[in-house]
């Protein structure tokens, strides 16, 4: 058996060859990241042996059209996480940096990683994905329209400055743009009216987009908006990092990858579990906001937390535990979507 690692870029992609056994480099190839340069590798791939196995660094938009294509070819294909790419080629013997070095360690993780998940093809988690990220692009633009919005009405006049997290209601867009209105015309004040459209423009689709995405979690994943704390914006944050549940073959892998499987960090009579700062941040501060509303509506949770406390751990130890009942909740509820979810939501509490 081999194992062909991958480097890709959006113009080539660096593919080379490792024995399955001893990590050894068989052959490389560089291919351009077309349909053409695919089968290039693929054919290039089945000549070196039967039993083949690749892994790709995981790129998402880079190599997702490669995972596509060799998925379609009937090959298996991992994804390699950068960080563990990196940490590869560090403890390499061959020190140094370019696109056949890199394949070489994408190889070799792979292979000291024996249990990655499978690249599998996009379903509704890539669409709910792309909107999501859409919509959080939206929201920074708008954000940064109200930073400079704010800082111009203070050179106007400090008493036009509306209420604090209030820029998202059309209300205060309407009061605010009939006050500047009815000052005398100037530059600022032209900015400003600018700042004010595009602000509104931009909560129009955030909110189309929030509604879009609330609709087809209800279809898509209807169990997790049953766990307290758990909205329709981070629920399909959920589903869209998770890609497919099934990848995991167990709460501890999925754990992991969510960053709130804990490290231990004791020495002697000491026992404590420092943070992870490993793992999908983006699953991981879904995780997150899921823990601190329960914190604030869910009295199981509050009085979870309040244990924890009284055994000695501070406030962020305990709030990480409750992170690791949130996420074996997520997992159960994910891989039994047709449970009733009384006794799930429960152990996230």
């Amino acid at each position: 058996m081999i194992v062909i690692g991958i480097d890709p870029h959006k113009q080539t992609h660096t593919a080379v060859a490792v024995d399955g056994a001893t990590g050894a480099v068989l052959a490389d190839l560089t291919v351009k990241a077309r349909t053409p340069g695919f089968e290039r590798l693929v054919a290039w791939a089945r000549d070196l042996d039967s039993e083949r196995l690749f892994a790709v660094e995981d790129g998402r938009h880079v190599s997702g059209q490669l995972e596509r294509h060799l998925i379609g070819r009937g090959d298996r294909s991992v994804r390699v996480p950068p960080r563990m790419m990196g940490e590869s080629r560090r403890s390499d013997r061959v020190w140094g940096k370019s696109d056949p070095v890199d394949a070489t360690a994408v190889a070799r993780a792979a292979l000291r990683h024996p249990d990655l998940p499978e690249a599998t093809l996009a379903g509704p988690e890539r669409q709910i994905g792309l909107l999501v990220a859409h919509r959080e692009s939206l929201v920074r633009e708008r954000t940064d329209k109200i930073c400079k919005l704010r800082w111009l009405l203070h050179d106007i006049d400090p008493d036009l400055a509306p209420a604090l997290r209030s820029l998202d209601r059309f209300k205060t867009l309407d009061r605010l743009a009939e006050a500047l209105q009815a000052l005398d015309p100037a530059v600022e004040i032209e900015i400003c009216l600018d700042l004010l459209t595009r602000c509104r423009e931009i909560t129009v689709r955030a909110n189309e987009l929030e509604r879009r995405i609330g609709a087809i979690v209800k279809t898509h994943a209807p169990a997790l908006l049953q766990i307290p704390g758990c909205a329709a914006l981070t629920a399909a944050k959920i589903v869209a990092e998770t890609a497919q549940i099934g990848r995991f073959p167990t709460e501890g892998h999925f754990a992991r990858y969510a960053g709130t499987a804990p490290i231990p960090a004791s020495s002697g009579a000491r026992h404590r579990q420092r943070f992870n700062r490993r793992g999908n941040r983006q699953m991981n501060t879904a995780v997150h906001r899921i823990a601190v509303t329960q914190i604030r509506i869910h009295p199981p949770a509050r009085d979870y937390v309040a244990k924890k406390r009284a055994e000695g751990k501070t406030k962020a130890e305990a709030i990480r535990a409750l992170k690791r009942h949130i996420t074996r909740a997520v997992f159960k509820t994910m891989t039994s979507m047709n449970q009733p979810t009384d006794r799930l939501t429960a152990v996230a509490a």
